[in-house]
C-alpha cells in the first residue's frame, strides 16, 4: 500500500464521521502500523497536532500507540503526559471501543509513567475517566480498573476509588484482573476503614477459581487473616466449599505468623497479643502490613469495650482502662470517643466525674432514610437473584461446562452440590 503520513492524516480526517467509514478507516491504519514505525517521535506528534482528538479519536489512537512504542525521552514524556491525559477525556467513546486493546496500552503507559515519576496522583483522573469510557455496562470489569484502583492505593485517594468499588460485577474476561481488581480494591476500602466491603472482596480473591496458587491471593489471604480479626473479631481457617482446591492445599503455608496472630487474639489476652506482634514485626513489616496489623491490636482494645457494654449501664473511665488494660483513663476516654463517633458504641461521657454511661442503640428502623435503605437492599439482592437465575441457565446448558461434569462426576456428591507473580506490597 503506497501511503504516507500526509494522506493518513487527511483519510483521518475524512473518515471520522460515521461508523462505516471509521471501520474502512481501521483497516487502513492497521495496515500502515509499520509506516508509523518509521518516523521518529517528535515527527509522529507533529502529525498528531492535525488532529482534533475528540473527532479524530480512532486516528489519534493509532498514532499514539506508535509514539510510546518507541523510546521516549524524559522531556517527551512529560509532554505526551499531557497529550495522553487531554485525550483520554475528549476521545469519542464510539471510536476508541473499536480499538479497546489499543486504548488500553496506551492508558497503561499513561500509568507507568505517572508511577515511574511518583507522581501517581497525575493519572488517578484520567484513569477514572478511561475505565468509564472502556466500560461499556456496570456489571463489566475492563482491563483498566485494576490501573485505576492501583493509582488511587499509591496515591492515596480511596475516597476517588469507591464509587467503582459499588458495582455488582458479573462480566470479566481475564481472571487476572478480576484478582487484581478485588485485591486492589480491598486495600481501598481499608484505607477507608470500610472493613465489611474490604473483606468481600479480598474473601473474592481468596475463594476465587484458580488451577495453581498465585501471588496475589497469597497477599490478599494475609490482609483476609487481619480484616476479618478487625470486623468480625474472630477468623475460621476452613474453606468455604466453594474455594478452589489449588487455595485450600497451599495458601495457609504461607500465612503461619497471621495464622498464628488469629489464634492470639483469639486468647483475648492484650498483653500476650501485643508480646507476638512485637516478636514478629519485621516480618510483618517486610509485607507492609505492621500498619494493618496494629489495627487488629487496637480493635481488641475496643471489642473488650464493648464487652463491658453488655455487663454495665456506667463505669468510670479509669475502670475501663483497669479492664481492658489500657494506660489510663485519658487513652480509655480517646478509645470511648472514637467508638461513639464510629457508631460502635452509644453512650456518653460526663466529663466532671469521669463517668462513662452506655446506651441502648438509637435506630428504631423506621425512619424514612432507613426504609429506602431497606427498599434500596431489597431491589438490588432481586436484580442479583435474576442475573444469578440467568448465569445458571446459561451455564446448565454450556456444552465445555456439561462436558466438564460429566468427566468430573466421579469428584462430586451431588446430593449435596450446590452450583457451580508479583508481590504487592505498599
Amino acid at each position: 500500500m503506497d501511503v504516507n503520513m500526509d494522506a493518513i492524516v487527511a483519510q483521518t480526517q475524512g473518515f471520522s464521521g460515521n461508523l462505516s467509514d471509521l471501520n474502512h478507516l481501521q483497516r487502513i491504519l492497521k495496515q500502515c502500523e509499520e509506516l508509523f514505525g518509521a518516523h521518529t517521535v517528535s515527527q509522529l506528534v507533529s502529525y498528531l497536532d492535525q488532529l482534533d482528538p475528540c473527532l479524530h479519536s480512532l486516528g489519534y489512537l493509532y498514532i499514539l500507540k506508535a509514539i510510546l512504542s518507541a523510546p521516549v525521552s524524559k522531556e517527551e514524556a512529560n509532554g505526551l503526559l499531557v497529550t495522553i491525559a487531554r485525550f483520554i477525556n475528549s476521545c469519542s467513546v464510539e471510536q476508541i471501543r473499536l480499538a479497546p486493546e489499543i486504548f488500553v496500552f496506551i492508558c497503561r503507559r499513561f500509568k507507568d509513567q505517572v508511577m515511574s515519576m511518583e507522581a501517581p496522583i497525575r493519572g488517578v483522573a484520567p484513569m477514572l475517566t478511561a475505565v468509564c469510557k472502556l466500560q461499556v455496562s456496570s456489571e463489566k470489569l475492563t482491563a483498566l480498573h485494576s490501573d485505576f484502583l492501583l493509582l488511587c492505593v499509591l496515591a492515596k485517594c480511596y475516597k476517588t476509588g469507591m464509587p467503582v468499588l459499588e458495582d455488582d460485577i458479573s462480566e470479566v474476561d481475564q481472571p487476572r484482573d478480576f484478582f487484581l481488581y478485588c485485591y486492589y480494591g480491598g486495600m481501598i476500602c481499608i484505607g477507608q476503614k470500610h472493613f465489611g466491603k474490604a473483606l468481600e472482596l479480598l474473601h473474592n480473591v481468596v475463594t476465587a477459581p484458580m488451577s495453581t496458587l498465585n501471588a496475589i491471593a497469597v497477599e490478599a489471604y494475609k490482609k483476609y487473616v487481619l480484616v476479618s480479626l478487625i470486623h468480625l473479631g474472630q477468623f475460621s481457617t476452613s474453606f468455604r466449599k466453594y474455594t478452589s482446591s489449588a487455595a485450600q492445599r497451599n495458601l495457609k503455608n504461607f500465612a503461619p505468623p497471621y495464622l498464628d496472630l488469629a489464634d492470639c487474639y483469639g486468647n483475648g489476652n492484650i498483653s500476650e497479643l501485643e508480646t507476638f506482634v512485637q516478636a514478629n514485626a519485621e516480618k510483618f513489616e517486610s509485607d507492609n502490613n505492621l500498619g494493618l496489623v496494629k489495627q487488629v491490636v487496637s480493635s481488641m482494645y475496643k471489642r473488650n469495650i464493648q464487652r463491658l457494654t453488655q455487663t454495665y449501664l456506667t463505669l468510670s473511665l479509669q475502670d475501663i482502662a483497669n479492664t481492658v488494660q489500657l494506660s489510663n483513663a485519658k487513652e480509655a476516654e480517646m478509645y470511648v470517643l472514637q467508638m461513639i463517633e464510629d457508631g460502635e458504641i452509644y453512650a456518653a461521657i460526663n466529663q466532671k466525674d469521669g463517668m462513662v454511661r452506655f446506651l441502648e442503640d438509637p435506630e428504631q428502623y423506621k425512619t424514612r432514610g432507613m426504609i429506602e435503605h431497606i427498599d434500596s437492599s431489597i431491589k438490588r439482592i432481586v436484580v442479583l437473584s435474576k442475573k444469578m437465575t440467568s448465569m445458571d441457565e446459561l451455564m446448565s446448558c454450556d456444552p465445555m461446562y456439561l462436558s466438564k461434569v460429566g468427566r468430573e462426576k466421579h469428584r462430586y456428591d451431588f446430593d449435596d452440590f450446590d452450583g457451580a507473580p508479583q508481590r504487592f506490597n505498599f
